[in-house]
């Protein structure tokens, strides 16, 4: 096959790149130039293609870089501020692969004749079928845990599945090392990025934001809705929230139980007040067909799933667990099989 390998300069993406091309595979190298703001964001610098370019140098492949600044704006960057200036918690992550890893560069890569995308993500694709028919592809988590990103690709479908490839997803991380040390890339021993790519460590969430959007000063209220704090921007505050909540300590731990932007407000109380049984979804996504009853919901990218019930659009947790942020995506698996998602 021709295969277009998406590498972001990361020692995950180099050792994909170097498998498929062991895997006897066509292989050109691609950076996605996503953000050029140096004030603002850490993602695409120079040094990253460069790193990017060198191993690809290293495997003997050519290597290109595809300019996709404004896609990322209008569909992960701008909707990102616009969240938070509506109090919700949103994740760029899972925004950028839809519309730009798995999306813009899927149709990208067709055009130029790659029959598939490899990328670095720690997950795992298995064919179902027959033996003599495919019928579907299963998306699974990665084979190491601690690393698993699954719960960010459960927006992909089956037709972009079908032209992925996850060569790492087998390994775990101490193996993807090893290989690249094996090889010797550049990148074997680089440090994994963060978590947001487009916000720079110096100055953070609230720098970036505060160029965006207006950040207000917010009142702390209680269930009764008196005053008993202050925050410097309720845009910053997200519902389960502890610390920053300039709530006087001593006493039962206060979290934040609400958010509203509108009114520059956020409602705190003890941990039991952010118990529920349920959380309603938007949005949502099936790897495959759409399914119903027990289900493992995971609502964050490294927590532990639990187990519920999904009746229509909303998830029924077999036991309370913690509220989950307005914005934040709750995935639902089955064993390791992710099977879709949606937005709380």
């Amino acid at each position: 096959m021709r295969v277009l390998a998406a590498m972001s300069g990361g020692v995950d993406s180099s050792v994909a790149a170097a498998l498929a091309l062991a895997q006897g595979h066509e292989v050109v190298g691609v950076t996605l130039k996503l953000w050029d703001n140096p004030r603002e964001g850490g993602c695409c610098s120079v040094a990253e293609i460069e790193d990017a370019r060198r191993v690809a140098q290293q495997l003997g492949i050519d290597h290109w870089v595809f300019g996709f600044t404004d896609e990322f704006e209008a569909r992960v960057v701008t909707p990102y501020a616009e969240a938070h200036a509506a109090g919700l918690t949103p994740n760029p992550c899972i925004e950028c692969n839809r519309h730009l890893k798995f999306g813009k560069l899927l149709r990208r890569a067709r055009q130029l004749g790659f029959d598939a995308v490899a990328t670095g993500h720690h997950a795992r694709l298995v064919a179902s079928g027959d033996g003599a028919r495919i019928h579907g592809i299963r998306l699974l988590r990665g084979a190491d845990r601690a690393k698993d990103q699954s719960y960010v690709l459960y927006v992909l479908g089956q037709e972009q599945l079908g032209r992925c490839l996850f060569p790492v997803g087998e390994l775990t991380k101490a193996e993807v090392r090893a290989k690249a040390r094996a090889l010797g890339l550049r990148t074997a021993e680089k440090p994994d990025s963060q978590d947001v790519c487009f916000i720079a460590t110096t100055g953070g969430r609230e720098s970036f934001l505060g160029g965006r959007i207006p950040l207000h000063p917010g009142r702390v209220v209680d269930a009764r809705g008196d005053e008993v704090g202050r925050v410097d921007a309720v845009e910053l505050v997200t519902v389960g929230q502890r610390r920053g909540l300039g709530v006087a300590g001593g006493g039962v731990r206060q979290f934040a139980l609400a958010v509203d932007a509108a009114t520059s407000t956020v409602t705190v109380g003890p941990l039991t007040g952010l118990m529920t049984d349920r959380v309603a979804l938007t949005g949502l996504s099936w790897v495959a067909a759409a399914v119903t009853g027990p289900v493992e919901a995971q609502t964050s990218a490294h927590g532990t799933p639990v187990p519920a019930r999904l009746e229509g659009a909303t998830v029924h947790f077999d036991r309370p667990q913690r509220r989950v942020a307005p914005g934040q995506s709750v995935v639902l698996y089955r064993g390791d099989e992710v099977l879709g998602g949606g937005i709380a």
